[in-house]
């Protein structure tokens, strides 16, 4: 097999597993509160990324870094996992499956806006119109197909799902400046953002022991969306030939969350929920186009 064959496997693999998160979210959320699942879900994804750097012999050269390090992963750490992860458990837990899953793909529209005060870049009068074409699909699905009347669903689940994104496009504008290798910043990103949701369980939320359905859950989120599925999508970049390439089969994963959510959480997909992502796709894809071009 071809280096850019596996390169194609590899991102396939790692597009499905993130397929299935958003209905492994809801479903783990029936079980347990979002800050006790994330704390579960966390430890699982921090033991299975420092199991990955024992095999590449890379655990002590990380630890060491720490020590230069700290500050950066302390504060990348408070973003992802921590506040990324407790806003979009929150939105999960309020919103419809559908909705929460495909409001978050908007995050690549809110890194393009923030992009502009962080990182100096410009938005043109087409990328300004890609942008308001995706988030009039956020009013949509919001507002479940009638925009015209601005009557939310869930205002406050809609909210914190939107904020997640900012935060999410947040954690990867700071990232562009990180110069740590990418898994030995996440590893160290959530070696200290995990005692920074355990202490928000225990001042704020809950803290209660998962049982078998939700212990199953966090385990499931913690491999597969915080652990195993980020290496594959790493190792699908190194050794693809055109990362514009790869970087497409991630428009596969919001049609694919979709049928997952139908069929294994048994939600019926509207159809604002659907004309809402084929908008904020075509932003998407817009924004992509005029990049190339």
């Amino acid at each position: 097999m071809s280096p850019q064959a596996r390169s194609n496997l590899l991102a396939l693999c790692a597009v499905l597993l993130w397929s299935t998160v958003g209905s492994a979210f809801k479903l783990s959320l029936r079980h347990l509160s979002p800050e006790t699942l994330l704390l579960y879900a966390a430890l699982v994804s921090t033991g299975i990324l420092g199991i990955t750097l024992v095999y590449r012999g890379e655990l002590r050269a990380t630890l060491l870094s720490f020590r230069k390090h700290w500050l950066r992963s302390l504060a990348l750490g408070a973003l992802n996992p921590c506040l990324y992860y407790l806003l979009l458990f929150e939105a999960f837990d309020r919103l419809l499956a559908q909705e929460a899953q495909v409001l978050n793909y908007s995050w690549a529209i809110a890194m393009a806006i923030l992009a502009v005060p962080l990182l100096g870049q410009k938005l043109s009068r087409f990328d300004i119109f890609a942008i308001a074409l995706s988030y009039s699909g956020v009013i949509v699905i919001a507002t479940r197909g009638t925009p015209w009347r601005l009557e939310f669903t869930d205002a406050l689940g809609v909210l914190l799902a939107l904020c997640s994104t900012v935060v999410w496009a947040l954690y990867w504008i700071y990232n562009t400046k990180d110069p740590r290798p990418p898994l030995q910043g996440l590893f160290l990103n959530f070696l200290c953002g995990v005692p920074l949701i355990a202490l928000y369980c225990l001042f704020f939320g809950t803290w209660t022991a998962p049982g078998l359905a939700g212990s199953l859950g966090a385990v499931y989120i913690g491999l597969f969306e915080m652990g195993i599925t980020f290496i594959l999508w790493l190792m699908a970049l190194k050794l693809t030939e055109s990362t514009a390439r790869t970087g497409q089969f991630i428009f596969l994963s919001p049609l694919l969350s979709l049928v997952f959510i139908y069929y294994l959480v048994g939600e019926p997909i509207h159809v604002s929920t659907l004309g809402g992502l084929l908008l904020i796709l075509s932003g998407l894809v817009l924004q992509n186009f005029r990049k190339k071009a």
